[in-house]
């Protein structure tokens, strides 16, 4: 069985195109976040996985829980979705087209795990560090992890920079072993 990610970026990347060709990636964006807010609830979940419920129906859940707020074009995806059977990948979907979105408009997200509270100081110091590493916007999320023990750990996508005393303590113990 394919990961969720896997087959949703097919969906995720059409969505991207078609708001894209609209110039409206932000209204899409927020029709998105709705639709994964409402494929999330529990009662919705439950309506959908019933098996008397025809492709129709559970994608009209949807657009009747959204009503007004979803474009044409939005619906009509969200049958696809429907037929498919693939109303429950939305979040994913989301989340990929959140990345497309980000991507074209020249911002990364990085995530910042420091052993202590960063003053805004020290954050935007490292943002523009990062912003002229990268040649990119960064959009950074903060998080205090104790375990670090000092220093920080820096996820940007597939790349990690770990500058922790934990990491360091690790490579010395490494080192020593060998």
């Amino acid at each position: 069985m394919a990961e969720p990610s896997t087959v949703a970026r097919p969906y995720a990347e059409a969505a991207f195109r078609l708001a894209d060709a609209g110039g409206a990636l932000g209204k899409w964006s927020e029709m998105l976040g709705a639709l994964a807010l409402v494929a999330d609830d529990e009662r919705v979940r439950a309506a959908v996985a019933d098996p008397k419920l025809s492709d129709a129906q559970a994608a009209g859940i949807f657009i009747g829980i959204l009503s007004g707020k979803l474009s044409g074009e939005a619906e009509n995806f969200l049958r696809v979705l429907a037929e498919n059977d693939r109303l429950g990948l939305l979040p994913e979907i989301r989340g990929q087209f959140e990345a497309l979105k980000s991507e074209r408009e020249g911002i990364i997200d990085v995530e910042v795990h420091s052993a202590f509270e960063l003053s805004e100081a020290q954050v935007a110091d490292l943002v523009q560090r990062l912003e002229s590493k990268t040649g990119r916007k960064v959009r950074a999320k903060l998080e205090v992890r104790k375990d670090l023990i000092a220093g920080v750990r820096i996820v940007l996508g597939d790349k990690v920079i770990d500058g922790s005393a934990r990491a360091q303590l690790s490579a010395l113990e490494t080192a020593l072993k060998a």
